[in-house]
């Protein structure tokens, strides 16, 4: 297996407050997650790491992730922990009050990939050469999408389809929605919607296709976001599989 991250400022903000992290538990198991968080007075990124630190802590101290039910089970219990500490964060610092953050997380193993996510921040799985998102976006915009009202292209520009509908730190009772992945896939590929909306997925599977070692990859990604303005922060975390892994 191969594993990169990166995370950048962008463009036009001032600091980055997304979180990310790759765990990689004895070269069988993996843990990909990306935190972006919001609030003022750089309460963001204090959610973001709280996510993030709260995820490794736990993953670290297991000896192994374990099965795909006690997976499942983790991830339900893990934002429910999250959520608890970016809460009690707010109550005892007034002057954070609206921090939160979003989060999309997969988890792999030899015998299951799961992904799980809250907001806006995207997974996907390359598969035949092909990329395909696997999480929906918590957003007002999403919630139209598949109802009617609104197309895919419409989705894209939409005035609102940044404002969500579920955050660590916004939501009390929170839950992660969790999917439940095929195994025979070449990569994963975890975003922020930094890059998701700068650069079009077409755009990305073309850049994942293209043959360069996995840190150019990642790199020529958050290039391109860059170079289209680079509005927010801007995250990635890939999971690329070589030959003779499972």
């Amino acid at each position: 297996m191969q594993t990169f991250y990166y995370t950048d400022t962008g463009k036009v903000r001032t600091h980055n407050e997304d979180s990310i992290t790759i765990i990689n538990k004895n070269n069988k198991e993996f843990v990909l997650a990306i935190a972006d968080g919001m609030g003022g007075h750089k309460a963001g990124e204090i959610a973001s790491s709280i996510a993030i630190n709260s995820i490794e802590e736990s993953i670290n101290k297991k000896d192994t992730i374990g099965t795909k039910d006690e997976s499942i089970e983790w991830l339900r219990q893990i934002v429910k922990d999250i959520n608890k500490k970016i809460f009690a964060y707010a109550k005892e610092h007034p002057e954070s009050k609206g921090l939160g953050t979003t989060l999309v997380i997969a988890i792999k193993t030899d015998d299951y990939i799961l992904y799980g996510n809250i907001g806006d921040c995207s997974g996907y799985v390359l598969k035949n050469s092909r990329l395909t998102k696997v999480t929906k976006d918590h957003t007002y915009v999403g919630m139209l999408l598949g109802t009617g009202k609104i197309t895919e292209e419409d989705a894209k520009n939409h005035p609102a389809k940044n404002l969500l509908t579920r955050a660590l730190g916004a939501n009390d009772p929170i839950e992660i929605d969790i999917f439940d992945v095929d195994t025979s896939v070449e990569g994963l590929f975890l975003c922020s919607d930094g890059l998701s909306n700068m650069v079009t997925d077409e755009q990305i599977e073309k850049v994942l296709n293209s043959r360069l070692p996995i840190e150019e990859t990642v790199l020529k990604l958050i290039k391109k976001a860059n170079s289209r303005g680079g509005t927010d922060n801007i995250s990635i975390a890939y999971l690329k599989k070589e030959s003779g892994d499972n």
